[in-house]
């Protein structure tokens, strides 16, 4: 079972983010995570799935995906290099003995603080899933009060594309 990180290129339309995640459910598969948002032509989408799987299996998913009318290109990223990112926004406690900590902390994981109040601090990070979960990790144990990631967003390297 090895990560996969599938790119779909959809037409923009209503339901097609419905029936790709269906497709997944209906076959038992699970999408870890899925972000999705309009490219530089406004027809169409990007979606970005991460799961898990055999080869056999992201193999499956695949052939799947490119038999859905929206559907109009897929690769797995995951096959050749690429770049991948994750963003987080993570609201901390910060009262008057804690700010130095965090403040620290953030410029250690290369965060900016993006919002400041009387008792919380909320740090804007992005990078690797593993960056992100290192940083929850580092922190004290009860100084998170309310954490949102985007999930993984990824592109080929060098002249690896996904366009018609």
């Amino acid at each position: 079972m090895s990560r996969h990180i599938i790119s779909v290129l959809v037409e923009n339309e209503a339901g097609a983010l419905s029936r790709i995640s269906g497709l997944f459910s209906a076959r038992g598969y699970n999408i870890e995570t899925l972000t999705v948002a309009p490219t530089e032509d406004a027809s169409m989408s990007r979606m970005t799935i991460v799961t898990t799987g055999s080869e056999d299996v992201v193999e499956q998913i695949t052939k799947q995906l490119n038999k859905l009318i929206e559907v109009v290109k897929v690769i797995d990223l995951s096959e050749a290099e690429h770049i991948e990112r994750e963003l987080m926004l993570i609201k901390v406690r910060a009262g008057q003995k804690e700010r130095e900590d965090m403040k620290r902390m953030a410029d250690i994981f290369r965060g900016r603080i993006i919002d400041v109040s009387d008792n919380t601090y909320t740090i804007e990070l992005t990078g690797t899933g593993n960056k992100l979960d290192a940083f929850i990790q580092a922190l004290e144990p009860g100084s998170i009060i309310e954490t949102v990631r985007t999930g993984a967003s990824g592109i080929g390297r060098g002249s690896r594309v996904l366009r018609v």
